[in-house]
């Protein structure tokens, strides 16, 4: 009887279910982890301590914590904190975090939000830490980067090879749109390495945790204008942007309706009517001027259906992809399946994309994975300047 009795409090224990799950396979089946959703709890209560005092909290802040799982992080914060926000996806999780500070003066300075963090509208927050499920990381990262009045501090634990991507440098291998857009808007640095025995279940891979902290002030430039330039030059890293914009039709099409957009929001004329400078079978002729093999014709299946719409999912944020698509619906629906033969306007953007890539900025042969943050900006205040946008 007494062994019984004992086996009857370890299940109704939180902490023996919880904090030291994988004992028992009673409690592992009354509560299975949905990996499927990202749900790895953090277990090792050494590093959710680590990880709350590199936030540097203070008694005034509020803070949001993504993910919060059964609450082992969340309680630790709740020590040093004036009220945590904790966004939960799954309404079990939500309860056990819950339950957690039932019935203790922690539980008023509590807020369980019940979705996805992503589709919610947060409340304001100084301070956000996150255990982030690796199926959001692309999408918590970007939402974190444009949120006004931007967070102090966010101390994110991710994928190791997604955080190293965070930190890389023109001419490495993992150095993307995601690596220039949050050096871009923030500081971020390497806090320390998680193994993968630290979570319930164990993940596939060796995780990280970084500290982002926005720039203050915020770097005066729109955040559209920025990605979508990027979105384009990073669409083939490997290609020279010559060939990203110059030799991508989709790309001309869309810069040109912006042009136009511009045109009529600045009372500038546009002359319409037919180029003369096309070939008889409509494809598009190089008028940079010896683009060689880099500027390509078009007509083959392949460009017709790739272009700016084949963008590494990793760094494309659904609802960034979702307005792509939506930009190649309004061309399609323009111009019809068929290509048209180029008017003067097309003419006009193609020779000021030109100027700008070859005489203003010459990074017409530079390839986007080599190009820094102050090429960029080049760039875009290039483009900017000639009345080229890209939102």
């Amino acid at each position: 009887m007494p062994k019984a009795t004992r086996g009857k409090r370890n299940g109704a224990s939180h902490s023996s279910i919880y904090s030291h799950a994988g004992k028992s396979s009673a409690a592992h089946n009354l509560f299975k982890m949905k990996t499927d959703i990202g749900q790895h709890v953090l277990k090792n209560p050494g590093v959710a301590q680590a990880i709350v005092d590199k936030a540097d909290l203070k008694q005034s802040d509020i803070v949001l914590e993504v993910g919060p799982g059964t609450g082992n992080i969340t309680v630790k914060i709740l020590e040093k904190a004036k009220k945590v926000i904790a966004v939960e996806l799954d309404p079990r999780m939500a309860a056990e975090v819950t339950k957690r500070v039932q019935g203790k003066p922690e539980s008023k300075r509590l807020e369980v939000m019940l979705g996805d963090v992503i589709k919610t509208e947060l409340p304001y927050f100084d301070v956000c830490i996150s255990n982030t499920p690796y199926q959001i990381s692309s999408l918590l990262t970007f939402k974190l980067l444009t949120l006004l009045p931007s967070p102090r501090t966010c101390i994110l634990t991710f994928q190791l090879e997604f955080a190293q991507r965070l930190f890389a440098h023109p001419g490495s291998a993992l150095y993307s749109r995601l690596s220039v857009n949050t050096q871009m808007w923030a500081t971020v640095t390497h806090i320390m390495k998680i193994g993968r025995n630290n979570f319930r279940p164990p993940p596939a891979v060796e995780s990280s945790v970084v500290r982002l902290v926005p720039k203050r002030p915020r770097p005066q430039v729109s955040w559209e204008e920025w990605d979508g330039l990027l979105r384009i030059c990073f669409v083939r890293k490997n290609r020279t942007l010559r060939a990203g914009f110059l030799g991508t039709t989709t790309v001309m099409e869309m810069l040109e309706m912006n042009y136009r957009t511009w045109c009529a929001q600045n009372d500038v004329r546009v002359e319409e009517g037919q180029s003369e400078q096309e070939g008889e079978s409509g494809m598009e002729v190089d008028v940079a001027g010896g683009g060689g093999d880099e500027v390509e014709e078009f007509g083959d299946e392949e460009e017709e259906c790739g272009g700016i719409m084949d963008v590494d999912d990793d760094d494309t944020p659904q609802f960034f992809q979702d307005e792509l698509d939506e930009k190649a619906r309004q061309l399609n629906a323009k111009s019809g399946s068929k290509r048209k033969r180029k008017g003067k306007v097309a003419e006009l953007v193609r020779e000021k994309v030109r100027r700008v890539l070859e005489d203003k900025t010459e990074l017409a042969d530079k390839r986007a994975r080599m190009c820094d943050e102050g090429d960029f900006l080049k760039l875009l205040w290039a483009f900017n300047k000639e009345g080229i946008h890209f939102s």
